[in-house]
């Protein structure tokens, strides 16, 4: 097992090694980590439909279900914005420059929401929104509403806290090369933060649109299933959720992974060959 000294020096390789990544393979590889989230949130939503069980119990379900997502990103290989807001190591380290960054970042966002979108239609032409005569369908919706209505300064500030806990989940992933150590590593954070009701831009990339394609061409059945009218979401629009919602969840994620955990442990640990911070944090 790594300690951290050793840990922010694989974050760093890491990061390098995603800088040079060619173009073809960053975007196939974004694409499936959207995907990858996007199949978590599946889960977690089909998870937490139509539940009676206790509101913190629920969520922790659906906080586990979810962790899906990560561990096949992390497991299996793929490129997450979210995560890779830790690439700010190896740029303050002088390893990559900023532009470097800001290259993966753009094209990772990009794939990773072509990825969810992709998702989304596909949850849409399958009918799975129908299952359990319109449940998942009443709770994509209600999910969503939620998340278009929230402030500016309230899905920031949960952008940032979920980016926290996110790339918390990576950074203790670098320390274990076992798929159970991995595993238990990205559990945990990922479970706190959907329970939490934290906010993920990628997440967000499938959670926002597959409701909007639900409301918009869905089956119009649904309704009467459902017993209510689309009118009661009203704030799922993709006004809402570009401007309200995606944009300041984006920057406080970048914040959040960037800020608080890549360059606070970044100048904790800045210095590996220094015997002093190699011995921080060891039991």
């Amino acid at each position: 097992m790594h300690i951290p000294s050793e840990i922010k020096r694989i974050a760093e390789e890491t990061g390098v090694s995603k800088a040079g990544l060619s173009l073809k393979r960053t975007m196939i590889l974004s694409i499936l980590a959207g995907v990858f989230i996007a199949f978590g949130a599946v889960f977690s939503t089909l998870v937490t439909s139509g539940s009676e069980l206790s509101f913190g119990v629920n969520r922790l379900l659906g906080g586990v279900s979810f962790s899906l997502g990560l561990i096949l990103v992390v497991v299996g290989g793929a490129e997450l914005f979210t995560g890779n807001n830790l690439m700010i190591i190896p740029w303050a380290s002088k390893k990559i420059s900023f532009n470097q960054v800001l290259r993966n970042w753009s094209l990772v966002y990009l794939g990773n929401f072509a990825g969810a979108l992709l998702v989304a239609m596909m949850i849409l032409w399958s009918g799975h929104y129908l299952l359990a005569n319109g449940v998942i369908a009443k709770h994509m919706l209600e999910i969503a509403s939620k998340k278009c209505e929230l402030g500016f300064v309230e899905a920031l500030t949960r952008g940032i806290l979920c980016n926290m806990l996110v790339c918390l989940a990576i950074w203790l992933s670098y320390s274990t090369r076992s798929f159970t150590g991995k595993v238990l590593a990205i559990l945990f954070p990922i479970t706190a933060f959907v329970a939490a009701g934290f906010e993920h831009s990628v997440a967000n990339m499938y959670f926002v649109p597959v409701a909007i394609l639900v409301k918009n061409l869905g089956d119009p059945q649904l309704w009467e299933m459902i017993q209510t009218g689309s009118s009661q979401f009203s704030s799922i629009t993709w006004g809402n959720f570009f401007i309200g919602n995606l944009l300041p969840v984006s920057i406080g994620n970048i914040i959040g992974g960037s800020l608080f955990v890549g360059l606070a442990y970044w100048h904790a640990y800045g210095q590996i060959n220094d015997p002093s911070s190699t011995n921080i944090s060891v039991p």
